[in-house]
């Protein structure tokens, strides 16, 4: 046995370790940075009573779970993939009679006095799962049949992510469909995908008769280039008629179906106030609640991401120093310790500490392609890929709400926003990433 230990502690990517402890301490100080009150230090870090405290006990937990992990057979995660996946798609159907509310949120199993949130936990059993379907010998991405299957994986748990007013994880989700596309998916569906999203910006942005109008020149600009081929194949008109008529239904049924009957209110506002338009309200298909909600929403949002760019610019170019940012020590930035972690870095180091932060999730997603690209197993590599999609979309979508880039949808910052299911999640994550990467030879299904 004693060989085997010793191969394992050989064989682990400390790099990626070290890189995990640099992200995971530098949440845990801006933490404490945030609320930090005039009681003793310590006493607050014993007493567990403070958010840096707990975070730290979080971290503490995450070290020992993933210490386990790493010690485990890999081939336990193949053989329960499924079963792990079953078990996440539960208890999110669960909180649908036990939820608790917080902050509009209905997506909060609370067990006591710890909270969990099953849409955050799920994004690992996805992981796990559709990466053990993509492994199987009898499956090839490029059928429609797998391609079908792989999105009821991931859009399965989405779609009940959306049913608890957590849009922002069900958008996550949609990161997985990359690991499809490393895997051999036709870059046309992820071509098409990123159309409809186009599309679906348009119609907000342009009157829909315009936007109309609009399609309907380009269909007709592309029936006249294409006047030639057409006489040798017929199916080309067919397709462009078609893609002209799936279009503007798209947007002038599909999207204000979208809109009015699977987004709540205050989440259209969120979207609308990201490409600088205003809601419109019809008082006749809304509540005067539903009313009042979109107006304190629009007036918080607008709030939070100002404050938050007012904080970051004013660390300037090396910051004010860890305790003397006024802007995150004064709580002018709401929800500083989780959706606005970001904030904390950006006044207290400056565009410096900002871009060094960058530079570790960069390195964290170039190591983690690495350690895919070795991989002998097709599961371990879709794994791997699905981690750094997951940790790539965390990131991106954060930093861009903290500077007005995207819209505000709530969703942590990798290992360093406050929470104690997202910290085990990703830690756990990552965990098993490194435990496949030590049996990196091994041919896992």
């Amino acid at each position: 046995m004693m060989p085997k230990k010793i191969d394992t502690q050989i064989r682990t990517d400390w790099v990626l370790i070290l890189l995990y402890f640099v992200l995971a301490g530098m949440g845990v100080m801006s933490i404490f940075a945030t609320t930090l009150n005039t009681e003793n230090v310590w006493q607050g870090f014993l007493s567990l009573r403070t958010d840096y405290s707990r975070q730290s006990l979080f971290l503490l937990l995450s070290v020992v779970a993933g210490t386990l992990i790493i010690l485990t057979d890999s081939k336990v995660f193949t053989t329960t993939a499924y079963l792990a996946y079953g078990l996440g798609i539960l208890l999110m159907l669960l909180v649908f009679p036990f939820h608790t509310e917080v902050k509009g949120t209905r997506s909060i199993l609370r067990l006591g006095s710890f909270q969990l949130q099953p849409a955050e936990v799920c994004k690992l059993f996805v992981n796990l799962a559709l990466a053990k379907y993509i492994a199987r010998t009898e499956t090839d991405i490029r059928l429609l049949r797998d391609q079908l299957w792989t999105a009821a994986i991931i859009l399965l748990p989405a779609l009940l992510s959306v049913l608890q007013s957590e849009t922002g994880l069900a958008l996550v989700y949609l990161a997985f469909f990359l690991v499809s596309y490393r895997q051999g998916m036709s870059s046309l569906v992820l071509i098409i995908g990123a159309s409809l999203a186009a599309l679906g910006i348009a119609t907000l942005l342009l009157d829909p008769n315009l936007l109309a109008a609009l399609l309907t020149a380009i269909a007709a600009i592309a029936l006249w280039l294409l006047r030639k081929p057409m006489r040798r194949n017929r199916s080309l008109l067919f397709l462009v008629l078609g893609a002209w008529a799936f279009s503007v239904g798209f947007q002038r049924v599909a999207v204000p179906l979208f809109f009015e009957n699977v987004l709540k209110p205050y989440q259209v506002q969120r979207i609308y106030s990201t490409v600088g338009r205003d809601m419109p309200i019809d008082p006749s298909r809304m509540t005067a609640e539903d009313i009042r909600r979109i107006e304190d929403r629009k007036k918080a949002t607008s709030y939070n991401v100002t404050q938050s760019k007012i904080a970051i610019g004013s660390g300037g170019w090396t910051g004010k120093g860890l305790l003397k940012g006024t802007q995150t020590r004064y709580d002018f930035v709401p929800e500083q310790r989780t959706d606005f972690i970001f904030c904390t870095i950006g006044e207290g180091f400056g565009f410096l500490g900002s871009a060094a932060l960058l530079l570790v999730y960069l390195l964290m997603l170039w190591r983690i392609v690495q350690l895919a690209e070795r991989q002998r197993s097709v599961f371990s590599t879709c794994y791997a890929y699905g981690v750094a999609s997951v940790i790539f979309f965390h990131v991106m979508i954060n930093i861009g709400m903290t500077i007005g880039l995207v819209p505000v949808i709530g969703i942590p910052l990798p290992f360093m926003s406050y929470g104690g299911t997202a910290l085990l999640t990703f830690s756990i994550m990552l965990a098993i990433l490194i435990r496949l990467d030590v049996d990196r030879n091994a041919v896992l299904k």
